[in-house]
Formats: structure tokens, C-alpha cells, sequence
């Protein structure tokens, strides 16, 4: 069927290049059975290709069934899907089939995928696999001949590394993407859209005149950056359709009603730019930064108290030897054992008990600090092993990296750990 015919079949506006790309490799996927996952941002009209690739296949008159994975508690979504026996939970008081038996030999449209939780994944795969399934408090395999048809606007690369979403799962749905372009990459058609709605919106609502833009309003609406697409377009049209009494929209009425819209995205390193031995070195030293922070701070706190003591004399001697020695200690993590040796050398404190006030306090101090990164990198990941007794888990929190990071760098600097 040609692009077009699916367009007027299905209802769908526009022209964009993008668009009818994802038209027509859903159209082409159509006549297989392979599994299709669709990505596109929240509101830029996903609902429309499961439907196209269900009607143009040989299973268009089998059962079509959509399903919001989202909206359905986690405590009942294996039985919505899969089905359960009676008794098999306190509710269960007949036994009742799911989604995928009803669907055999049909489609299912599994909506928000992204949502199913990690135990009903692996059900699915099974599924995708073997066109197998149980039953909630069954023991029996049961076959079924569905094709799934999954969309999402989760980025399930970012879901698999946080562990939300099984990569081999991902792999099964993912057998022909198909993207569609946010409305901001079809300025071609904002305004085909806009007057589209504007129509419907006049014979929904029985108004006499149908709005219509201004060519300085239409260049406010193509530029903006419609974070909720073509939902959000729709819903701004039916406002002004009902709310403005003015036919003739101008750029300024339009305004009142587009919100401000602040990208408050970061920007991030690609991993083809850094990687990850950069990433983690980053993080050490800023970590390194912050606590040389805390301790000048210690060490303002400690030179007021010092000011502010009246008696001074022995108690003051003991109290900065008492600072250096923490000092000390906390800086020589982050130096080799080779290095440690005469690093803080303290002359003894002399005080003169008769002049308790103006006598200066003698120190000197000798620091010779290695700046190689690399050591202090291995220095605290030492540190951090031995305080938490060889857990990594909990020394790649203390020295806030991830775990994948902390065991590739004691493969790097062959540091064993329990």
C-alpha cells in the first residue's frame, strides 16, 4: 500500500521525510512476524504504527489488543498478561486467561514497556523465545502464536546500565526499531496540524469561524520547541478554539498560551569522547578537592580557638600536635609508603610559660608530596579497601565511583580484594 493510502487509512498528518520513513518500514515489516519496538518521545502519535504494522499483516483479522504496561499494578501485571489459575492468589476465585492467550494468532501492543518489572521481563522473554507461558499458580506450558509489537520513550540503553530493563530482552523487541521524530524535527507540518485541530475543534464545539494564524503567529509556533509534541499542539488549539473570542491569532495572543520553556538538560560526555579510566580519575580528584576543603576549614577552626585561649602554654602545644598528627594521618592515604617518610617534619612547639601572650609559636614544617594522580588513585583505593575490609561495593561508594570502575582499576594497579 502507498504512503499515502496509509496516511488517509490511519489518520495521520504530515509530510515529514522522518515520518514517512517510520511509515515505511512499518508497512515493509508488516507482512513478517518480527518483533518491532517503537522509541519516540512522549505525545508524538507511537499508538498509530502498532495498529499499521497489526492491519497490513496476514494476522489483521486476529485480535488486536493494546496494553498500557504502565497503568497496570505490578502485584496483578503477570496475571493481565499470562493468566492464573483459581486460587492462586486470595482474589483468584475463577481461573482467567490472559493477554497472550486471548491474542493467539494476533497482535499485542505492549505500551510504556519500560515499565514491566524485572520478573514479568523474563516471562516475556520466554515468549519472544519459545512462544511459551505459564499461567499465575500454574505448572503447565502453554503455546502461543502472538506477534508483539512493544513502544516506549524510556531510553532503555540508560534503563539496561541502571539495571531497570533486561539487555537480552531488549535485544528480542528490538528485532526492527522504529523511531518517530519528535515534532520539533517536522516543522514542515506544525502548522498543517494546527489547522487540523482547529477544524475539528469548530465542529466538535459548534463555533461558527475557525481560527486561523497570523504569519508572525505561525513562525512562533513552528520555532517553538513543543516538549509534549503533537499532544501538546493539540491541546493548545482546543484552548484557543474555545477560550478566544479574536478569530485572528495573533503572535502575541499566541504567546499567553505557550508555556516558557527552559531546557535544563545537562550536558554530557559521550563515551566516544572520555572514557571510563578519565571518568574515574575525574571523580577521585574532585573527591581529593573536597576533603583538602574540610581540612582547611579544621584548620581555620582550630588557629580561632588557639586566638581565643587564654592559658595557651602546654595545652596548646598538645593541641596542635594533635591536629598535625590528624593531618597527617589523612594525607598519607593518598601517598605511597615510600613517600611517607619524613613528609611532615613538626620542630617541638616552645613556649615561653612566663609570657604567655605575645611569645610566637615556632614550627616549621617539610611537605613533600607526590602529585602523580595515579598513586594517589591507588593510594585511597587501598585506604578505602582496608576500611571496609575488602568490600567493594561499599569502597566504590566511600570513593564514589561505580563498582565496574573499582574492579577494572584493581585489575590496573593488581590490588586484590575479598
Amino acid at each position: 500500500m502507498d504512503i499515502q493510502l496509509i496516511k488517509q487509512r490511519f489518520g495521520i498528518i504530515g509530510n515529514s521525510p522522518h515520518l514517512n520513513r517510520a511509515i515505511d518500514i512499518a508497512r515493509q515489516v508488516a507482512a513478517t512476524d518480527l518483533t518491532v519496538l517503537i522509541t519516540g518521545e512522549s505525545g508524538t502519535g507511537k499508538e498509530f504504527f502498532p495498529k499499521i504494522v497489526h492491519q497490513l499483516s496476514a494476522r489483521k483479522h486476529g485480535e488486536y489488543i493494546a496494553v498500557n504496561c504502565g497503568a497496570i499494578p505490578e502485584g496483578t501485571i503477570d496475571s493481565e498478561l499470562f493468566g492464573h489459575e483459581k486460587g492462586s492468589f486470595t482474589s483468584a476465585d475463577k481461573e482467567r486467561k490472559g493477554y497472550f492467550e486471548v491474542a493467539n494468532g494476533g497482535t499485542i501492543f505492549l505500551d510504556e514497556v519500560a515499565e514491566l518489572p524485572l520478573s514479568t521481563q523474563v516471562r516475556l522473554l520466554r515468549v519472544l523465545e519459545a512462544g511459551e507461558f505459564m499461567r499465575v499458580g500454574s505448572s503447565k506450558v502453554q503455546k502461543t502464536n502472538v506477534r508483539v509489537v512493544a513502544a516506549t520513550n524510556v531510553n532503555l540503553i540508560e534503563a539496561i546500565r541502571t539495571g531497570k530493563f533486561r539487555e537480552d530482552l531488549y535485544y528480542r523487541l528490538n528485532t526492527v526499531p522504529i523511531t518517530i521524530p519528535p515534532l520539533r524535527e517536522r516543522k514542515e507540518d506544525i502548522v498543517l496540524f494546527f489547522k487540523k485541530f482547529a477544524a475539528d475543534f469548530a465542529e466538535k464545539y459548534r463555533i461558527p469561524a475557525t481560527i486561523k494564524l497570523t504569519n508572525e503567529a505561525e513562525k512562533v509556533l513552528i520555532e517553538y520547541h513543543w516538549p509534549g509534541n503533537i499532544r501538546q499542539l493539540k491541546n493548545i488549539t482546543e484552548q484557543i478554539s474555545i477560550i478566544e473570542k479574536e478569530r485572528d491569532i495573533s503572535s502575541d495572543i499566541l504567546n499567553r498560551y505557550l508555556p516558557i520553556y527552559v531546557d535544563n538538560r545537562l550536558p554530557v560526555l559521550y563515551k566516544d569522547k572520555i572514557n571510563d579510566s578519565e571518568v574515574s580519575e575525574r571523580e577521585i580528584l574532585y573527591k581529593v578537592l573536597f576533603d583538602m576543603k574540610n581540612d582547611i576549614f579544621e584548620l581555620k577552626k582550630f588557629m580561632s580557638e588557639i586566638m581565643q585561649n587564654e592559658g595557651m602554654g602546654k595545652n596548646i602545644q598538645e593541641q596542635k600536635s594533635a591536629f598535625v598528627k590528624k593531618l597527617y594521618d589523612e594525607s598519607s592515604m593518598f601517598m605511597p609508603d615510600s613517600e611517607k617518610k619524613n613528609t611532615f617534619q613538626t620542630d617541638e612547639i616552645k613556649i615561653n610559660d612566663q609570657d604567655d601572650e605575645h611569645e610566637p609559636i615556632q614550627e616549621s614544617e617539610v611537605i613533600e608530596e607526590s602529585l602523580s594522580l595515579a598513586v594517589k588513585e591507588e593510594e585511597m583505593i587501598k585506604k578505602a579497601l582496608e576500611k571496609h575490609r575488602g568490600k567493594r561495593k561499599k569502597a566504590a561508594k566511600e570513593l564514589g565511583i561505580s563498582e565496574r570502575t573499582l574492579y577494572r582499576k584493581l585489575k590496573e594497579y593488581n590490588l586484590e580484594s575479598n
